[in-house]
């Protein structure tokens, strides 16, 4: 049993070996390759065409046949899913070509490439910045095109990676901030919440984000040094006044109004303690002045 099935892969094998493509695959006549690789691309077999392209293309590069071969090429890469590779290939093609007819279609397929190896927004978004700048370049590029408007879906759909990603990253020194080194974790939940807004100013979390900065800074502030305290207590109320501005409306209105209520006590607190610490320092040094005089009419006298 075992010897009749080596026998036939052996014999699989040799008729592979002997098929119409290993024939070509070997063969120096140019034209010949370029044919084959045309018709293994029409037939959908493109890691055959890549294969034949490989070889083909050094040899007619520069001549009218080259341009369709390369465009070809690229979107053989395409086809099987090596994206990072096909947006390569497009890229270079419309740079080489850019006044082909498919220069308009190959500076789009560079982007839709880099669009589709972009990851989720949970993972490093490197290709996805690279992905928004060949869309940014087709649109600019080619506003009139057909595709436009799928190109700005895209470039929608990878700034909603992007602001996920900086929500899910505000969140996390949120979780942060109970931790053994608390001062740096409010630190930093104030100054990315600050950021987002800045940075996407039309976000759905902005609004949950302004309370957490009211809730964050009003415990930043608790818990500073005495000489940091009042200016820190002040941001979180001027962080509140900020949020009924905005939100008027808000299912957070109640939470934030308890937080801006503490923060309010503590800083009477603050400034009264502030206040009874300046009369106790005028008062030694007013008692040091006095001290400092009596010695020196002593002094005199003794003299």
């Amino acid at each position: 049993m075992r010897l009749t099935i080596l026998s036939l892969l052996l014999f699989s094998l040799l008729i592979t070996s002997c098929g119409p493509f290993s024939k070509l695959e070997k063969s120096t006549n140019w034209e010949e390759l370029y044919e084959g690789a045309n018709k293994y691309y029409q037939e959908g077999e493109y890691n055959k065409a890549i294969i034949l392209y490989d070889k083909v293309l050094p040899v007619i590069r520069g001549s009218e046949k080259a341009e369709i071969a390369d465009y070809n090429y690229a979107n053989c890469h395409f086809m099987t899913k090596r994206y990072i590779e096909a947006a390569g290939y497009f890229n270079n093609f419309y740079r080489t070509y850019n006044r082909s007819p498919l220069a308009e279609e190959a500076l789009f397929m560079n982007a839709y490439a880099l669009y589709l190896d972009s990851p989720d927004y949970n993972l490093d978004q490197q290709s996805s910045r690279e992905a928004v700048s060949a869309i940014q370049q087709f649109v600019i590029q080619f506003p009139g095109s057909a595709s436009y408007e799928r190109a700005m879906e895209m470039l929608q759909d990878l700034e909603s990676r992007f602001e996920e990603k900086a929500y899910q990253e505000a969140a996390m020194y949120y979780r942060l901030k109970d931790g053994l080194y608390p001062g740096d974790f409010f630190r930093a939940c104030i100054i990315n919440f600050q950021n987002f807004a800045k940075d996407y100013p039309e976000s759905k979390y902005n609004e949950e984000l302004a309370y957490k900065l009211v809730e964050v800074s009003a415990g930043y502030a608790e818990n500073s040094i005495f000489n940091k305290k009042e200016e820190r207590l002040n941001d979180a109320l001027n962080f509140a006044s900020d949020f009924y501005r905005k939100y008027p409306n808000s299912k957070y209105v109640s939470d934030v109004k308890k937080f801006e209520a503490s923060a309010k006590d503590e800083l009477t607190t603050h400034l009264e303690l502030k206040r009874e610490n300046a009369e106790r320092a005028a008062a030694q040094e007013k008692k040091e002045a006095e001290e400092n005089a009596e010695n020196k009419t002593e002094t005199k006298t003794n003299q």
